[in-house]
Order: C-alpha cells, then sequence, then structure tokens
C-alpha cells in the first residue's frame, strides 16, 4: 500500500508540472510579451475549490478584524503592567474569570485534590496517619519528606545504617545496642532530623533512663532488646528502606479540560499562584522597569534581549497550555515551566482515543516541538500560557483513508463529556 501511495504522489507530481514540448519545437513563434503571456495562464487556472474559498476568507477575515487574539508573553506582561501600572489578570476575589481556577495537587497517599496552601499540611497529616499501619514506611516518608536540608538527611541515614550494620555484626554486644540521647553525634547529626528517632522506635529502640558513670542524674538512652537472627534481618531490610527512601510530594494536577472550537483560544487570564513573585513585588517591578523601556529599547543587542526573556521567563512556576485539535476542539491543561516537552506529548497522547496514532505539535511561530528533545516549558518560550497546533502525522492519515478508515472523536469520552465553552 505505501508502495502505491508513493506512485501516486509521483504521478500528481507530474501531471501539475503542465503540458510537456518537443526539443525540436521553435517556440519563438509563440511568445508573447510577459505580461499577456501571465494573463494567459491566469485566465487557464481553475476556479479555487470551495475549501480554498473558506480559507481565504478566514484569511480575510482575520487580517480585517480590528483585535487579534494573543497570548500574553512574560514581556507582553511587563510592558503592559510597566505601561499602566496594573495587573492584566483579572481581580483576585473573581475566580471565575480566569482561564484556569487555580493551581491544584494530587495526595500520591489518599488521592485527594488540595491547593497550593493545603498540600503539606494535608501530606504531613496523611504520613502521620500511616504510623499505626506500617510504623517503619511512616518514619522513613517522615525522614525524607520532613526535612529539606537533603546533606542533613543523608548524614543522618547514613549514622543510624551504621548503628543497625554494629547491632548485626555483634548482637550479643549490648554497647552498640544503646544510643545516648545526650551524645554529641546523636545530637547535632540524627536528632535534628524529624523523623529519625521515630524510625529508631520503630525498629525496637525503646526510651530507658539510665545511671551514667561519674553522675548523680541518670540519661535517657535509646536502647534496643537483644534480637533474634530473623529480627536481625528483618532490620537490615528496614535499614535499606531508609536508604532508598524518597519524598513524598503531591503531584500537579494537570486538570485537563476540553473546550469547544472559540474565537478566545488565545485569551489567557492567569490567577496569582502561576507567579514567582507576589503580585505587589511584580507592579513594582514593571513600574521601575517601565521607566527605561523606551530608554534602552534602541540600545540592547539582540543578545541582550533574549538573555533578558529568559530572566523573564524565570519568574514563572507554572504554565496553561491549550491544544488547538483539527475539528477546532481544544485540549487544555496545567504544568510546570520547568517540565519537559515529553511531559507534553505523553499528556496529549493520554487525552486521544488513537494515541497510537503519531501526530505533530506546533509551537506559536510555526516552530515544531520535538518530543525527542529534552527542553522545559520555559526554555520553549511557552510560558506562562501558550496555544499550540496539533496534527496528525500525513502520511499515516493518508494509509488510514486508504484503507478505508473513518475520522472519528478526536479526544477520549470522558473529556467530551465535560466539554465547556471559552468566554
Amino acid at each position: 500500500m505505501k508502495k502505491f501511495f508513493e506512485d501516486l504522489k509521483k504521478d500528481v507530481k507530474f501531471k501539475s508540472a503542465g503540458p510537456g514540448k518537443k526539443l525540436t519545437e521553435d517556440t519563438s513563434s509563440n511568445s508573447k510579451p510577459a505580461r499577456s503571456d501571465c494573463n494567459s495562464r491566469q485566465n487557464r487556472r481553475p476556479p479555487p475549490s470551495e475549501g480554498a474559498q473558506m480559507a481565504g476568507a478566514a484569511a480575510l477575515a482575520r487580517i480585517e478584524h480590528q483585535q487579534r487574539p494573543k497570548v500574553h508573553t512574560s514581556q507582553d506582561a511587563i510592558r503592559i503592567q510597566g505601561e499602566t501600572g496594573s495587573c492584566t489578570s483579572p481581580p483576585e476575589d473573581d475566580p471565575a474569570c480566569f482561564s484556569v481556577s487555580g493551581v491544584y495537587f494530587t495526595c500520591p497517599l489518599t488521592g485527594a485534590t488540595l491547593s497550593k496552601s493545603e498540600r503539606e499540611v494535608h501530606i504531613k497529616e496523611a504520613i502521620l496517619m500511616r504510623f499505626e499501619e506500617d510504623p517503619v514506611e511512616a518514619s522513613v516518608m517522615m525522614v525524607h519528606t520532613f526535612n529539606k536540608d537533603k546533606e542533613k538527611v543523608k548524614a543522618a541515614v547514613e549514622i543510624i545504617s551504621k548503628y543497625v550494620e554494629n547491632i548485626c555484626k555483634n548482637p550479643t554486644e549490648e554497647k552498640y545496642r544503646k544510643v545516648r540521647v545526650s551524645n554529641k553525634v546523636f545530637q547535632e547529626k540524627v536528632r535534628c532530623v524529624e523523623g529519625s528517632r521515630e524510625f529508631l522506635q520503630a525498629l525496637g529502640f525503646i526510651s530507658i533512663m539510665l545511671p551514667v558513670d561519674g553522675q548523680e542524674e541518670e540519661e535517657e538512652f535509646l536502647v534496643l532488646p537483644e534480637a533474634s537472627p530473623d529480627a536481625l534481618e528483618l532490620m537490615k531490610e528496614q535499614r535499606d528502606r531508609l536508604q532508598r527512601g524518597e519524598p513524598v510530594r503531591a503531584k500537579l494536577d494537570r486538570q485537563p479540560r476540553a473546550f469547544r472550537p472559540s474565537p478566545h483560544a488565545q485569551q489567557f487570564e492567569l490567577p496569582p499562584e502561576f507567579y514567582n513573585l507576589t503580585a505587589e513585588e511584580l507592579r513594582k517591578e514593571q513600574q521601575q522597569r517601565s521607566e527605561l523601556l523606551e530608554k534602552n529599547a534602541m540600545l540592547r543587542t539582540k543578545a541582550m534581549r533574549e538573555k533578558e526573556e529568559q530572566r523573564e521567563r524565570k519568574k514563572y512556576n507554572y504554565t496553561l497550555i491549550r491544544v488547538r485539535l483539527p475539528d477546532g476542539n481544544l485540549l487544555q491543561g496545567t504544568f510546570y515551566a520547568w517540565d519537559r516537552l515529553p511531559v507534553l506529548f505523553e499528556f496529549v497522547r493520554e487525552s486521544l482515543v488513537d494515541g497510537w496514532q503519531p501526530f505533530e505539535l506546533i509551537a506559536p511561530g510555526g516552530q515544531k516541538l520535538q518530543e525527542s528533545e529534552e527542553v522545559s516549558f520555559a526554555e520553549s518560550n511557552l510560558v506562562p500560557a501558550a496555544l499550540i497546533t496539533f496534527a496528525w502525522d500525513a502520511a499515516v492519515q493518508a494509509d488510514i483513508a486508504a484503507a478505508g478508515g473513518q475520522s472519528q472523536s478526536l479526544l477520549k469520552p470522558q473529556l467530551l463529556e465535560t466539554i465547556g465553552t471559552l468566554s
């Protein structure tokens, strides 16, 4: 079938080249002024097809339209805010005006949908609730999630691992099964890491007040009762779990939504969560920048402008992406500004009925995005929002059509059931 289509394409290309001429034919008698020859070719041109007429009418309408929809890039926001002294986003007390109601996350432990302000507290509560079910797992989560300093966590894990190693090598020696809480290393390296004491207790250590030579007062020790060989093997496994532990992080909810075809597809109004700066910080910076905007406009080189644009893109935490499908419907999702392009391709693929078919994504300006490129949205100038064009692979679609395949809904039914309208 593929060879058939290749031969068909060659035949169409040959016919479109026009009538041929003999090498011995005298063309001097047929020569005419260039203008009349051009007119004769125009007279012989067949009338445009219905599809071409519709495309032409749409193009004229776009040209004549006085106010074109536009994606507000970071540079646009800076210029507008600098000139007007106000944010381009709607008032914060009117979330209905936003393109997306906010930024939300999904807790991997409970599946709950959380706002940005709720996620940390909710995850902590979810981890603490797991102590009844599995105290070792819960304490491992505490160590790797509740502490932001990775170097401190690494040091604590190494010391606790050393405790376990010494106990397993010398199971009958009491000194290895006792940890003096006032010990300098324990205080500076272990106790300061939240969840480390809970992990030792989950291993079986218990808190006991014991006398200390040369002191009148007793001190607190964490003591592990003598364990059986099986218990020691289990302890090694639990140590390995601590070493392999990862932070529990709420997953960004992409909030996939479908919208009907709309002339407002390129208009975005973003909530405050999309910005790294507060509204006041952003407003003050734009006022300062606007004072120098006109003065420096003619002095900046291209390299300087590109460097400034990169700096501005870093001010966004998230980006809102809309994908215009061949049927005109729109697919919308929220992403981290530092997410890579393969994440976008996977999001689109998972939203399609026929996600197995190859497709292309084209950025504003006509640049074709490459799924194989590990480039972030920010680096691709797709922040804080962008409208992407979707296109099926033409060769595959031709094969499907030749085989009698029929077009169907592009998006999955669950997305079409809640399809909305942009206002």
